[in-house]
C-alpha cells in the first residue's frame, strides 16, 4: 500500500453555508475516496460538521428553544457534538455503503496525539483500518475538547494525523479555490495563488485572514495547519470543497484552480514527526552561536542557552526559541529547569560540579531535536 493521503473538510464545506448537511457534498467526497483507494491512493478522512449536525436533529425535535440562547457557549457546542456525531458518521456510512464500502470511526483530542504511548497506538489503529480496506474517518472528541470549538475547525488536527500517518500529502477543502494575495471578498483584483515553494509570506497570512461560513477555521487556520506539516515533508493542497474535479491535477502537482504548498524538507522519521506536534513543557532561550549550531544539525549545549521558562522536567518536550523568541526547534530536553538554570552559559565539564551529577554534556540531543 503506498502512503496514505489526508483529506479535511469542514463544517463550511459540508453545508455549503446552509447549516445543514448536504447529502449530495458528504456522497462526493467518499465516492472521491473511494475513487482514490483504487489508484492506491489510500484516504483519511478528517472531518467537522458534529456540530452542525446536533443543532440540525434538535432543531426538528422542538426541542431547541433553551438552547438556542447559549449556542455559542462551549458546554452547549459539546452537548451538540454528542448528538451530533453518531448522525454524521451514519451519513458518512450510507455514502459509502451506496458503493459497497464501509467506514470506520476515531475519536481524537488533540492530547491523544501529544503523548508519544496514545500517538502510537493512533498510528497502528488506523494503519489496520486501511490495511482492512475501511474509510477511516476522524473527528476531534468535541464533546469533551474544547480546543478545536474555540479555533481551527480541526486544521491543526488533519496536519498531526498527516504526519500521525507519514503521509505524502494533506488536502484542505474550503469554501474557496485555494489561497489568494488579497482577501478575495474585499479585493476585486485579488489573484489565486497556485504554488508556494517556500515558507509563506507576512503579505500572504496577512490576506488569510478571517474565517469561513459555519466552522471556526479559515484560511489563516489552514495556513498554521500547513506549516506544521510542510515541516515534517508533507506537500499540502488547498481546493475548494464544491469542485472536487480539480483534486485529480492538484495531486498531480499542476493546479489550475488550488494552490499547492509544498513541502519545506525531507519526510522526517516517526519520532520527529511526533516531535513536531507534541505538546510543550515550556522553552529555552538559545544565543546565535547555539542557533547557528542546532541549524547545522548539531546538539544544544548549556554554554549556548540563555535561560528558559515553564516548570519542566527532564525527558520534556520544549521549544527552542532564538533571541527574538521566535521558534526554531523543539526537542526533548536533559535536565529538568531547576538544573538548567543552574548550568545555562557554562561549558559542559562544568556540569558535573555545578550539579553534583551528570545525565550527558548536551542539554538537547540531536537525534531527539527537529529543526522549523
Amino acid at each position: 500500500m503506498s502512503a496514505p493521503l489526508v483529506l479535511k473538510v469542514g463544517t463550511s464545506t459540508l453545508t455549503g453555508g446552509s447549516g445543514r448537511l448536504q447529502s449530495e457534498r458528504m456522497q462526493a467526497l467518499v465516492d472521491l475516496a473511494l475513487q482514490l483507494r483504487q489508484q492506491d491512493r489510500p484516504v483519511v478522512l478528517v472531518s467537522s460538521g458534529a456540530v452542525a449536525a446536533g443543532r440540525e436533529a434538535l432543531a426538528q425535535t422542538g426541542v431547541a428553544a433553551d438552547w438556542q440562547k447559549l449556542a455559542g457557549q462551549v458546554p452547549v457546542k459539546q452537548m451538540l457534538a454528542a448528538v451530533g456525531q453518531p448522525l454524521l458518521l451514519a451519513r458518512f456510512q450510507q455514502a459509502a455503503a451506496a458503493q459497497g464500502a464501509s467506514v470506520a470511526q476515531i475519536l481524537l483530542s488533540r492530547s491523544d496525539l501529544e503523548r508519544r504511548g496514545s500517538w502510537l497506538n493512533a498510528r497502528n489503529t488506523l494503519r489496520a483500518l486501511l490495511d482492512a480496506g475501511l474509510l477511516p474517518i476522524v473527528n476531534e472528541n468535541d464533546s469533551v475538547a474544547t480546543e478545536e470549538l474555540r479555533f481551527g475547525d480541526n486544521d491543526r488536527l488533519s496536519a498531526l494525523v498527516a504526519t500521525l500517518v507519514d503521509a505524502r500529502q494533506l488536502v484542505l477543502l474550503t469554501d474557496q479555490d485555494g489561497l489568494y494575495d488579497a482577501h478575495p471578498g474585499k479585493v476585486a483584483e485579488a489573484r489565486l495563488v497556485l504554488e508556494v515553494a517556500g515558507p509563506v509570506s507576512a503579505e500572504l497570512r496577512a490576506a488569510a485572514g478571517g474565517t469561513e461560513g459555519q466552522g471556526t477555521g479559515g484560511m489563516a487556520s489552514k495556513l498554521q495547519a500547513a506549516d506544521l506539516a510542510r515541516r515534517a515533508g508533507i506537500e499540502v493542497l488547498i481546493c475548494h470543497g464544491a469542485r472536487l474535479e480539480r483534486l485529480p491535477t492538484l495531486l498531480q502537482g499542476q493546479p489550475e484552480r488550488g494552490t499547492v504548498l509544498r513541502a519545506l524538507g525531507d519526510r522526517l522519521e516517526a519520532r520527529k514527526r511526533f516531535l513536531l506536534g507534541a505538546l510543550d513543557a515550556g522553552s529555552i532561550e538559545v544565543d546565535a552561536g547555539a542557533e547557528q549550531a542546532l541549524r547545522q544539525g548539531r546538539s544544544l549545549l548549556p554554554v549556548g542557552v540563555r535561560g528558559c521558562q515553564g516548570e519542566f522536567g527532564r525527558g520534556d518536550l520544549l521549544r527552542i526559541i532564538d533571541q527574538q523568541g521566535q521558534d526554531l526547534a523543539r526537542g526533548v530536553v536533559n535536565y529538568g529547569a531547576a538544573d538548567l538554570r543552574r548550568i545555562a552559559g557554562r561549558r559542559s565539564e562544568e556540569i558535573e560540579a555545578l550539579l553534583g551529577y551528570h545525565y550527558g554534556d548536551v542539554v538537547v540531543h540531536r537525534n531527539d531535536l527537529v529543526v522549523l
